[in-house]
């Protein structure tokens, strides 16, 4: 059996919505694109940002449906990739493996380079799902990639080698090529420097840093910087955005809403009516850069008998990955600010 040759009218590359500047991206704004054929299945995409440093979609299975892949469409890309479920039930699989795993509502999947994936909605709804995939196709890990790579011929839902070593309690040998992460693996953190956030790190890699966000109430977070450049996506409540740049306005972002930030700008997050829930995704990872703080007058030392020489200890100041320099302190109140990091590849846009 011979590999199927590609048709020429039958891909195209997804949109590149790209910014220079921080941006609130509605979804109603997101561009559309209809990715796959009669063979691979047909996928609804909503691209918010695609750039040459990060790819930010949101796609949905119709129920029934499922993805596989074609000559034209393949789903074996050159990158990092996070899946996070926003609504229904998906069976994710690796197919040249076998190793098939379900996912639903509130889950994520992550895999990397050269990962044959398709997915199949095992629910009774539409299943949505919010992809990140770094280095983006702008650089050419996509279509371009998946056509250099030997066509997968037959697929496999099944992974026989497993049988025989699954006990109850006792983990897994090997890591698995789809890995699936819930909230209770998450790397959490609190980011900002006034009503912070709580941010569970999903992945992070060189390439890419996937998290969920959680804002409690009505007050700002601080300001809040990364490394690379990032893309949101909210999920729930009402969510507040301000952006460095944009002065004293700030935009009101939705569920299904998304925004953008450039490597390096500001901005701070707030919940309306309560709570919010959004997703983040930012690439490169990056990593801070240690500062010396200002050394600070030694404390006064109680009298003796002779004199002492007070010495000043000035250790390495630490930020957290993706969080900016941190300015000396000022006085008792001062507080730091902090951001977050991730990694993943995606199913061809």
């Amino acid at each position: 059996m011979t590999a199927p040759v590609p048709t020429p009218a039958g891909y195209q590359h997804s949109p590149r919505p790209s910014y220079d500047h921080g941006i609130a991206i509605p979804r109603c704004q997101a561009a559309r694109h209809v990715w796959g054929d009669g063979e691979s299945g047909e996928i609804l995409d909503l691209v918010y940002v695609s750039n040459d440093r990060i790819h930010q979609l949101l796609f949905e299975i119709p129920a029934g449906g499922q993805f596989t892949h074609s000559a034209d469409f393949r789903t074996i890309f050159g990158a990092d990739e996070v899946m996070y479920v926003v609504d229904g039930c998906v069976a994710l699989a690796d197919p040249q493996s076998g190793t098939v795993t379900r996912i639903e509502a509130g889950d994520a999947a992550f895999f990397g380079p050269d990962t044959w994936h398709h997915a199949f909605n095992w629910g009774p709804g539409p299943a949505r799902i919010l992809e990140y995939f770094a280095p983006p196709p702008a650089t050419g890990t996509s279509g371009a990639y998946a056509q250099r790579q030997p066509y997968l011929l037959a697929s496999q839902y099944t992974d026989d080698s497993v049988l025989g070593t699954i006990i109850p309690g006792q983990g897994r040998a090997g890591r698995p090529r789809l890995a699936v992460v819930r909230p209770e693996a998450y790397a959490w953190r609190l980011d900002g420097d006034r009503d912070r956030v709580l941010t569970g790190i999903i992945a992070s890699t060189p390439h890419l840093t996937a998290a969920r966000c959680e804002v409690r109430g009505p007050r700002w977070s601080g300001w809040i910087s990364h490394h690379g450049d990032v893309g949101g996506y909210v999920l729930s409540g009402g969510l507040a955005l301000w952006l460095a740049g944009r002065g004293r306005g700030w935009d009101e972002l939705r569920p299904g809403d998304g925004f953008f930030v450039p490597a390096g700008e500001r901005y701070q997050v707030r919940g309306l009516d309560g709570g919010a829930s959004y997703l983040t995704g930012y690439a490169p990872t990056g990593r801070p850069t240690a500062q010396r703080p200002t050394a600070q007058p030694p404390r006064a030392q109680p009298p003796t008998a002779q004199p002492q020489t007070a010495e000043l200890e000035n250790p390495q100041s630490r930020t957290r990955v993706g969080s900016p320099a941190q300015p000396p302190p000022t006085g008792p109140d001062t507080t730091r600010r902090d951001t977050s990091p991730l990694t993943p590849e995606p199913r061809e846009a």
